[in-house]
């Protein structure tokens, strides 16, 4: 009779594990806090207490399941992901669609820098050039203050859909655009805006679907902006000249509605908000001495990266470069960042998301400083940096959502990430204008501004380090 007993308690046992409500034997469990640990390649157990427990590598196709849990606070349901699976890819083929029309508009801002500075703004200097296009990046990061906690309590849709209105009348609007303030209503505010609202759902309903993989799919995700960078300042450079600046717009307006559709069609939530979720920012979060150092890191190599990308096309006409090559320069950067986003990210997930975005920042630092402040112009030197800085620089962004997503619960990423971009927002509207600045303080030489780039992506380097050291300290074989 014990025997039967004992049989029925097993079969019960296995039934419950079938259900998946017990980890299977190749699950990870990960828990999405502040304080969840690392995994240093040591073994782990299942069943070991969130507050010292380390995250292990299931292997492929198995599901992930993620405990909120804090010793402080009551244990929280498991959160179980797909990591994978139609409507999973599905989300990411959508959010992938909207980052090629927001991000791609944003990794063309060189050949818009290049062309206005040159027609319809040619009497103004760069720096006041230059804040059309920060005022943009401000905006595009700086409003995931209030979208993100938005899109955690009420979805993606109606965001996407304001998005889409913003950015394509936006682009409208450009196209009409003859002065100063024109660009700044319409580029600056309207295209600023609709990407931001783009954006931060598009990554945001990504970690609603993947935890161990989340470094893969928003790599892949993130190649949209890359392909969007390669595409549209080619079709630009050629249509300029054939169509005109007002026609050549709007028929990019035409393609940003075509896939800005796919966008609203397949971006979507899986889990529900947390109860008594509000839509405002909380601000308290930066207690969280990692975040705080991640968020610095992320603001400093944000300084710095919207420089090469504006000022590479016009680096290369000022040293004697062709107009026409100038504007290859920037696909050739973008076909480089388009590899930077996906392969980081595969990494990532196998080595450490914080480790791989240590060793990318540094190639960043040793590409601007090592290449693009010696080659004086030459041709082949400019396109050796493109393709390394365009690689190395690829995952500032892709790998930044990765990398917050580690410290925080899946319900609340759109807070946490609209937070710290809010931060960021801040060095993306002054880099340019400083960059501007520096430029016309040194009578056209780029010597300066390089430096300055540099100079960002050195102190990045060192909030991340930091941020890697208080979590696990100098060990090189810690995964985090």
């Amino acid at each position: 009779m014990a025997q039967k007993t004992r049989q029925t308690s097993s079969l019960s046992l296995a039934s419950k594990e079938d259900k998946g409500l017990f980890p299977q034997p190749n699950e990870v469990r990960s828990y999405g806090d502040s304080k969840r640990q690392p995994d240093d390649g040591s073994a782990s157990n299942a069943s070991t207490p969130p507050n010292d427990s380390k995250e292990g590598v299931a292997p492929s196709g198995s599901t992930t399941t993620t405990t909120a849990a804090c010793h402080s606070e009551p244990q929280q349901p498991e959160v179980i992901f797909p990591e994978g699976g139609l409507r999973a890819w599905l989300v990411v083929l959508g959010s992938f669609s909207g980052m090629v029309a927001g991000f791609g508009l944003m990794n063309s801002v060189g050949t818009f820098q290049a062309y206005l500075s040159t027609h319809q703004l040619a009497d103004v200097s760069p720096s006041a050039t230059g804040w059309i296009f920060s005022l943009y990046i401000f905006l595009a990061f700086g409003c995931g203050l209030q979208i993100g906690p938005v899109f955690d309590a009420k979805g993606p849709r109606w965001l996407v859909f304001g998005g889409t209105i913003c950015l394509v009348v936006g682009m409208i609007g450009v196209s009409e655009s003859t002065k100063f303030w024109h660009f700044i209503l319409t580029f600056s505010i309207l295209g600023g805006l609709g990407t931001s609202l783009i954006f931060t759902p598009a990554i945001g309903s990504i970690t609603h679907f993947f935890s161990r993989r989340r470094g893969i799919a928003t790599g892949l995700a993130a190649t949209g902006g890359s392909v969007g960078g390669i595409i549209f300042p080619l079709t630009l450079q050629s249509l300029f000249p054939r169509l005109g600046f007002a026609w050549s717009v709007r028929l990019l307006a035409l393609i940003f509605l075509i896939l800005l559709i796919f966008a609203n069609l397949l971006i979507r939530n899986r889990l529900p908000p947390k109860a008594g979720e509000k839509v405002w920012p909380d601000f308290r979060i930066f207690r969280d001495v990692t975040f705080a150092l991640t968020t610095a890191g992320v603001f400093f190599i944000e300084w710095g990266l919207f420089i090469p990308i504006t000022f590479l096309s016009s680096y290369a006409i000022a040293n004697g470069v062709s107009t026409a090559f100038s504007y290859q320069l920037l696909a050739i950067l973008n076909a480089g960042s388009a590899f930077g986003r996906a392969v980081p990210g595969y990494v990532s997930d196998r080595l450490g998301r914080f480790n791989t975005m240590i060793g990318t920042v540094a190639l960043c630092l040793i590409s601007v400083m090592g290449i693009w402040f010696n080659i004086d112009g030459n041709i082949a030197g400019l396109c050796v940096f493109a393709v390394i800085f365009g690689f190395a620089s690829g995952s500032n962004i892709s790998l930044t959502s990765v990398c917050v997503g580690q410290l925080c619960e899946p319900e609340v990423f759109g807070r946490w990430y609209g937070t710290c971009y809010t931060v960021v927002s801040i060095g993306c509207l002054t880099g340019l204008p400083l960059a501007g600045q520096i430029l016309s303080d040194n009578g056209g030489d780029y010597w300066g501004s390089i430096v300055f780039t540099g100079s960002c992506y050195a102190a990045g380097l060192i909030c991340f380090i930091a941020a890697r050291v208080l979590k696990v300290g100098w060990s090189l074989k810690a995964r985090f």
